[in-house]
This record gives C-alpha cells, sequence and structure tokens, in this order.
C-alpha cells in the first residue's frame, strides 16, 4: 500500500474534495461492517491504520488492539484500547464491557478530521480529552451516568454543564455531513448506530456523490512515518537555528505538531505494547479475560480486576488465547519456546541465558528484574 490516510490529510499540498472524502469513508464503513458482522473489533481505527493504494483502495490495517465479541453476551475487556484522540468516552470512564460503539465514535473523529482539515479532539491526556468532549459535544444527560455507572464518573463528571457546540464549530460542513458525525459521536454507544446505518444515511445519498476509487489523484507515497520525519527534521532545524542565533527554542512551531498526527504518548498500541513487554516474564494469567495493572497511566494498560478463579487475588493477563489477536500474546508464545528449546539444549539443568529485549536501549536507564526460578529474566527500559 503507497500511503495512509493522516500521512495525506498532513501533507500541506493535498486537499481533499468532497467526493473522495466519501469514497474513503464508505470503503472505511464498508470493511468495518465486514468486521463487526463477524465479532471483531478493531479497537484502534486511525488514520494511520487506514492503507491506501495508488488505485484508491483503502484497506483497514493493523489489528494489533483486535478482539472478538458477542453481541449476544456480556465480556469483560480492557478499557485501554483506541489511540486517545479517537477514543470514546465510555472507555476513558473506564467501561470495560461495550461493543461496536467505541468503533464508530473513531469513525465520527475521522469524519470531522478529513472534513476540518485537523484533528478535532487533540488532548494529551485522559482528562484533557475528556474535558474536551464536554467541551464539544455538551454534557451528557442525567440518565447517561444513571444508566452505565462507569468505574471512573465520580472522578471525571464534569462540574459544570456543557452544552454542544457541533453545529457552532462545524457550521461548514454540509448538512447531511453534520448530522452523521453528530449521530457518530453520540454519548450513548446505542444512538450511534452499525456501520450499515452510516452507509445509509443522506451523507452517502446526496449530491455529490462518492467518486470511484479509480477516479481519485494520485500521490508520491505518503505516510504518517512521513509526517513525523518532516515535523522532527522542522524542529531540528529550527533548534538549530536558535542555537546559531543564540536564542533556545525547547519546542518548534509552538510545539504543534502535524494536523493528523497523534502525539507519541497518545498512541494506544505503543503504550500498551511497551508495558505488557516490561511485564512479560513477570506475571502470567491464567484466565480468560483481559487483566491488567493499576489505571494510573494515561495510554496504559488498564485497571486491575479481580478474578473469583484465584480467590479475589489480581492477577494480569496478556490476552485471551483464542480470543485476542493482541501481538503480546506471540511474544509470550515466542520466549516459551524460546526458553523450552534452551531446557532441552542443555539437559534442563541451566536457564536460558536473559537476553534484552532492547540492545539499542540507553545503560544508563535500563533495569533488571530478579530471576524466579524457572523463569526468564526480561530487562525494561525505566520508561516503558
Amino acid at each position: 500500500m503507497d500511503h495512509d490516510l493522516a500521512g495525506l490529510a498532513a501533507s500541506p499540498s493535498i486537499q481533499f474534495s468532497l467526493p473522495q472524502i466519501k469514497c474513503y469513508m464508505m470503503q472505511l464503513l464498508s470493511g468495518l461492517d465486514h468486521c463487526h458482522s463477524r465479532g471483531v473489533l478493531h479497537r484502534d481505527l486511525k488514520g494511520s491504520n487506514l492503507l491506501i493504494d495508488n488505485q484508491g483502495i483503502l484497506k483497514i490495517a493493523d489489528f494489533g488492539l483486535a478482539n472478538t465479541f458477542d453481541s449476544k453476551r456480556k465480556q469483560v475487556m480492557t478499557s485501554r484500547v483506541v489511540t486517545l484522540w479517537y477514543r470514546a468516552p465510555e472507555l476513558i470512564l473506564g467501561a470495560t464491557s461495550y461493543g461496536i460503539g467505541i468503533d464508530l465514535w473513531s469513525v465520527g473523529c475521522i469524519l470531522a478530521e478529513l472534513l476540518a482539515g485537523k484533528a478535532i479532539l487533540p488532548g494529551r491526556t485522559e482528562v484533557e480529552q475528556l474535558h474536551k468532549i464536554f467541551k464539544l459535544c455538551g454534557s451528557p444527560p442525567e440518565r447517561y451516568w444513571k444508566m452505565y455507572k462507569f468505574p471512573h464518573a465520580v472522578g471525571y463528571r464534569p462540574k459544570q454543564l456543557y452544552s454542544s457546540i457541533l453545529a457552532e464549530t462545524f457550521k461548514d460542513f454540509p448538512l447531511s455531513a453534520l448530522r452523521l458525525v453528530e449521530k457518530l459521536l453520540s454519548f450513548d454507544p446505542a444512538d450511534r448506530g452499525t456501520a450499515i446505518d452510516a452507509l445509509n444515511s443522506e451523507f452517502f445519498t446526496t449530491e455529490p456523490l462518492a467518486c470511484e476509487p479509480s477516479s481519485l489523484p494520485r500521490y508520491p507515497p505518503t505516510k504518517e512515518m512521513d509526517a513525523r520525519l518532516s515535523h522532527d527534521k522542522q524542529r531540528k532545524e529550527a533548534e538549530r537555528n536558535g542555537k546559531a542565533n543564540g536564542k533556545v527554542h525547547t519546542r518548534a512551531h509552538n510545539g504543534r505538531r502535524s494536523r493528523a498526527v497523534p502525539a507519541p504518548h497518545a498512541n494506544a498500541e505503543l503504550q500498551i505494547n511497551l508495558a505488557r513487554m516490561n511485564l512479560m516474564g513477570r506475571q502470567k494469567g491464567k484466565t480468560t479475560s483481559e487483566k491488567f495493572p493499576p489505571p494510573h497511566q494515561d495510554g496504559g494498560l488498564g485497571s486491575l480486576m479481580e478474578s473469583p478463579s484465584t480467590g479475589g487475588r489480581s492477577t494480569a493477563s496478556f490476552a485471551a488465547p483464542g480470543a485476542s489477536f493482541g501481538s503480546s500474546f506471540f511474544l509470550e508464545k515466542e520466549i516459551e519456546s524460546r526458553r523450552h528449546a534452551a531446557g532441552k539444549a542443555d539437559g534442563g539443568k541451566k536457564a536460558m541465558k536473559p537476553t534484552p529485549i532492547d540492545r539499542t536501549a540507553d545503560p544508563k536507564k535500563i533495569k533488571s528484574h530478579k530471576r524466579v526460578k524457572g523463569e526468564l529474566e526480561v530487562f525494561g527500559g525505566t520508561g516503558m
């Protein structure tokens, strides 16, 4: 695939037309319906995970945080999913039982971002993200808090009431687009409907209609990483120029990032995988539910939950076998197979020699964990 949507949207020389936006969104919603109808939640929809080729074909990529679900029964899942800018409010409030609504909220953010030309909810922390949601979409009604009883509702519930300013903020949007954005950004997940509902909305049936993928303009290869590298290059040049002039610039462009590129600490998959790797080898879960350490880190792993099978003791498990597509599950299997192979090679008398996960890490920032008999010793940086 030649591009990703975030890279194209971040390019100053590219302006999407309304038929082009409709073309991309129709493909996204069609792919999402394919996933949801087969019991799969993506759980990290964003521009950089939507790949596009030179024939205009869009494909949903990166299922590293995806998980299976059953719409007919409740199941416990972690709330620490979806990159912060595209994270539904119920996830920030600590919901552990959810469905397709979290993906549809992300779709609403992506649609509004393409129409507005910039991210609409660029929060830096969970508290700031939720505050931005309330200021834009208004405060949830009282029945919302009574119906869902979220774990973090007491600490995160706004003290003042906000009125929705969606219509005012996006007054330049076509009316059909504004209505679809309002529906997808509903507080109640049930009000967001389904991917098919969105495809059948007036946004896609009114003029101008979506163009054919083959008629879309061709661009040089453009991806989110290119936008990040360009931003970093400009920042370093500004810092060098500042030092040459006797000034010190700690942040270029007034600290602003590219319009479609979330800050690294807001990236859900990066944070969750780093933290999981840091814990690998120290604990091993026994249940089929996803269970994670304390929720004190923004974009970290998630809240600690108790397991009846362990007598109320809290446990951590990195993936539900046969249910989750998390990359850490495969990493754990790889470590297990290496340990088994090492044991066979030396007759089971010696443990495998510990190998750092990151050989390029700064030695000053490396900390070691005590070896547990029969387990691997895993090194992790303090920043993980």
